[in-house]
């Protein structure tokens, strides 16, 4: 007891000493748990002999950030990165595989333990890269979510990769290895001892299993813990939910940061999905800088100080190889500018999942000893220096801002039945009503830093410019039943209005106007409904008028009511008359129909007034004074 209590004490000083003084460095708090690691343990040799069952404990921490992840992702969400899933991140791992195969080749060992390092070195740090991307707010940027997406194909790509991996050794080394595997418990002896195709039933049941119990299981027994009211049981829940996936997963040969991510998917349409981020994100920061730490540990500076060139060579070779290929790829699907960098630079080191492969193929009588050893210290110094990978990229970010001046759109996703074209002060307002009343909308702009704005505070948007016909070919014009143009450009709205009338006879069109003429030229271009943007702030400024020269409420409300009436219809009948291209001081007609609208329209808004006049007012009570909005 006295020995853990002390152990436990010297990694939290040197959480709290390190990570503290590498983020005020700007080096992040990753680098900050590497380096504690190194310094309690390479260094200083004051921890060490426990690190391989520490490095078990610390490995929940990416199990619960995947847990976490899963539960920002609702399945039609997963279901719409189907593209980058399979193309982006299923090509890196490819041809990440077949160029580390081929120069291992070149370094004259055999097929089979090339093939193993291809699949070692095709993963990149999930930990590491979600860590430094959340804590520099880029999840949400191209870059960002492009890293995301491959970042999760490889850890779905680790199921068929240990599945493959025994296929690799030799058949006596294979069945050295099974002889010497001897199961700690009786369910995991069953599980040895079923022939493959039972192994295989027995995974999909398990995954079946965890999407059952999501939807049908958790959310009774979540209100059944819930009504305890005790706050330690709601967190012992969502721990079990967590340790009992993991080793559900882990006991039919599964990755376990899969199995937890999946259930967070299940679970992320639940009403609970906010308490159980709650319970989970202190443990998972604590278990993911301790993970860190091992791995600071784990570093053998032995191995390394016996060839420290080809070490160092080696790991440049494997940064470099990466960083081609993603570089390439970004290329190849139009990933830009710093966006493109943070993708290559952000990817290119192993990852920790490498490590849980090399002692599988270890086991497996893949990999000798000596040659596990030295990738083992591959993978750890390649982690080790992906924050620097980032000060890098925050670098070369500032020289590629020249290339970022005409980005391309960003590929949607979804079609929603409402799209709206603009989302600035206008817009804005539009999107949040609508999508607060339960509708889904697809927005669109062709302001890059509005579009992130946007995500910032949780809503999705799209990038590109929506006068686009292939933008809004994509973005669903064709099924779509509403359109919305907020542009601010008065040429954009109407050719935009023009353009989509000519495609949808049947789509209803409203759009923004930004005066009087606007409106007549929208009319001509097949708006349904034109609004003027100043028209409804104008009207509420003037009713506030009336409120306090004598009129009431609801007086005020009235008239107020009636100008708007009166004056639509006004502008309908102006538009008859209006001529494009001519002055509307040097078109007669126009200037003889609004001097009649506008003795009209005095005349009934004065006399409906005398007839409220006639009426004895009736008490009221006390009336509150109204509330302008900002």
């Amino acid at each position: 007891m006295e020995g853990f209590l002390l152990q436990a004490t010297l990694y939290l000083i040197a959480m709290v000493m390190a990570v503290p003084l590498a983020t005020r460095a700007g080096l992040g708090s990753v680098l900050g748990y590497l380096i504690a690691g190194i310094l309690i343990g390479p260094v200083t040799g004051l921890s060490g002999a426990e690190m391989t069952d520490l490095q078990h404990f610390a490995e929940f921490g990416v199990v619960m950030m995947l847990f976490l992840i899963g539960l920002e992702l609702e399945p039609r969400a997963l279901w719409a990165m189907r593209d980058k899933l399979i193309g982006l991140g299923g090509l890196q791992v490819v041809l990440t595989m077949a160029a580390v195969t081929l120069v291992s080749l070149s370094l004259k060992m055999n097929l089979q333990t090339a093939l193993a390092l291809g699949m070692v070195f095709s993963l990149s740090s999930t930990a590491i890269v979600l860590q430094t991307l959340n804590e520099k707010r880029l999840m949400q940027t191209a870059g960002g979510r492009s890293a995301f997406s491959v970042l999760l194909t490889q850890d779905i790509a680790v199921i068929p990769m240990l599945a493959l991996m025994p296929l690799l050794a030799l058949p006596g080394a294979r069945a050295l290895a099974k002889a010497e595997t001897t199961p700690d418990h009786a369910v995991a002896h069953f599980i040895n001892t079923l022939p493959g195709w039972g192994v295989t039933l027995l995974t999909l049941a398990a995954v079946a299993f965890t999407v059952i119990a999501g939807h049908y299981l958790v959310r009774p027994l979540f209100r059944f813990v819930h009504a305890a009211r005790l706050r330690e049981i709601n967190t012992a829940m969502a721990l079990m939910i967590v340790v009992g996936i993991a080793s559900l997963m882990n006991l039919v040969g599964l990755s376990p940061a899969l199995g937890t991510f999946l259930a967070g998917v299940v679970l992320a349409d639940s009403e609970f999905k906010h308490e159980l981020e709650s319970d989970i994100e202190p443990f998972k920061g604590l278990l993911m800088g301790l993970f860190f730490i091992t791995v600071g540990i784990g570093i053998n500076f032995a191995v390394f100080f016996e060839a420290p060139f080809q070490v160092m060579g080696l790991v440049l070779l494997l940064v470099g190889l990466k960083a081609g290929i993603l570089f390439g790829l970004a290329r190849l699907f139009r990933i830009r500018g710093k966006d493109r960098w943070l993708f290559t630079l952000g990817l290119a080191q192993a990852g920790e999942f490498g490590f849980v492969l090399v002692s599988f193929a270890v086991s497996q009588r893949i990999f000798p000893a000596a040659l596990a050893e030295k990738v083992l210290l591959v993978i750890a110094l390649s982690m080790l220096i992906t924050p620097l990978m980032f000060i890098l990229q925050d670098l070369l970010a500032k020289l590629a801002r020249g290339d970022e001046d005409a980005p391309d759109a960003d590929a949607i996703e979804e079609q929603e039945p409402i799209i709206i074209a603009g989302v600035g002060r206008f817009g804005q307002v539009v999107n949040r009503l609508v999508t607060m009343s339960g509708f889904k909308t697809t927005v669109l702009d062709a302001d890059l830093k509005t579009i992130q704005l946007m995500r910032t505070f949780g809503f999705k948007g799209y990038f590109g410019d929506p006068t686009r016909p292939d933008l809004l070919a994509a973005a669903g014009i064709a099924k779509a039943q509403v359109l919305v143009v907020c542009l601010d450009d008065k040429a954009s709205i109407t050719r935009l209005v023009a353009y989509a009338r000519r495609l949808r006879p049947d789509l209803h069109i409203i759009a923004r106007a930004r005066d009087r003429i606007h409106v007549f030229e929208l009319y001509r271009a097949g708006a349904d409904d034109i609004v003027r943007e100043m028209f409804d702030s104008s009207l509420r400024a003037g009713r506030y008028v009336l409120e306090n020269v004598g009129l009431n409420e609801f007086e005020a409300a009235e008239l107020e009511k009636l100008f708007f009436k009166l004056d639509r219809a006004a502008v309908r009948d102006l538009a008859r008359v209006w001529k494009p291209g001519v002055p509307v001081e040097q078109n007669p007609e126009y200037i003889e129909r609004i001097r009649n609208l506008n003795a009209e329209l005095e005349t009934a808004m004065m006399a409906r007034f005398a007839a409220r006049a006639e009426k004895p007012e009736k008490p009221s009570g006390k009336e509150s004074a109204p509330i302008a909005d900002s």
